[in-house]
């Protein structure tokens, strides 16, 4: 893959910008939705009785089984940042893909596992 003007020059960091530029846009066009839409998500993702790693385990699993990419990489990037190991990764697929059936274990075996390869190396 081609580096682009910020020298971003892989897929993942790639999709999670076009996801901040695309919320971006829409606070501008609809600053009150995206106001609220923000917050709320913001606030669900908060430590609570359940941990930030396991809320971002929660929705990576949710993510695979409904098949949204964008969501996939962007919280698996989440799990890595709040510590998820490979085989917190690799549960969260099984358990999606228990419900999801194979749809969702191809996701979660490629995109997911491929996106938790990338930022654990970047973080170790």
């Amino acid at each position: 893959m081609e580096t682009n003007a910020e020298g971003i020059a892989n897929y993942f960091d790639q999709s999670i910008i076009d996801y901040k530029e695309g919320t971006n846009y829409l606070q501008k066009a609809l600053p009150e939705v995206g106001e609220h839409y923000l917050s709320f998500t913001d606030a669900c993702f908060k430590a609570g009785t359940i941990g930030e790693k396991e809320k971002q385990l929660m929705a990576l699993g949710i993510s695979v089984y409904a098949q949204d990419e964008y969501c996939i990489i962007y919280h698996t990037k989440g799990a890595v940042d709040n510590g998820a190991t490979e085989e917190e990764i690799a549960e969260t697929i099984g358990v999606s893909a228990a419900l999801g059936g194979g749809a969702a274990f191809a996701q979660g075996v490629t995109l997911a596992m491929d996106t938790f390869h990338y930022y654990n190396s970047q973080t170790h």
